[in-house]
């Protein structure tokens, strides 16, 4: 025990490296997001997340979006506690069977236009836990989804790039018709 305490005062702690102080770009993709949803959506964009099932890792990426340093409230996207008040269900994880009903039920309280973003890798195909006796399958085995965010976890710049091209592709989409 000594001397795990001696090396503890020597060794420099295992963390990670904060992300690179590049505030310009994260500005500007808030920015195109929030103009691409009033736009689209005369408002702001109102996002709903759901966890089908998943490990965290997504959702932490996910809330690094409301922290100081992306700070995505500021720039018009917002999450919303209820899926009656959201334009975007975002789910992670892959659907357990205990979620199944849950996420159904969600996606039709959500009120129309909505759009469903599947985050993570899990989210497409289940990921590592595909083939697990509780696990479903991906989130398009039990709604449709209108975009997928790959990555274990994307990171937040991802996401947000990720939600611009969701929102350009509603805008080519509605003008064609």
């Amino acid at each position: 025990m000594r001397k795990l305490l001696f090396e503890s005062l020597f060794r420099r702690p295992f963390t990670e490296q904060a992300p690179s102080p590049d505030d310009a770009a994260v500005t500007e993709l808030a920015t195109a997001v929030g103009r691409a949803a009033r736009r689209r959506l005369g408002r702001s964009l109102s996002i709903r997340e759901v966890d089908a099932g998943s490990c965290n890792g997504c959702e932490l990426e996910i809330h690094a979006l409301n922290n100081a340093y992306y700070d995505v409230e500021r720039f018009g996207l917002r999450f919303v506690a209820s899926p009656r008040h959201a334009d975007v269900l975002m789910v992670t994880g892959p659907v357990t069977k205990n979620m199944r009903d849950a996420l159904e039920r969600t996606y039709h309280a959500t009120p129309d236009p909505k759009w469903v973003v599947a985050v993570g890798d899990c989210a497409r195909d289940g990921g590592c836990f595909a083939g697990s006796y509780a696990v479903v399958g991906g989130v398009s085995q039990v709604v449709p989804v209108d975009l997928h965010i790959p990555g274990c976890p994307p990171p937040p710049t991802t996401i947000l790039r990720g939600l611009l091209a969701l929102l350009d592709q509603a805008a080519k989409n509605t003008s064609s018709i």
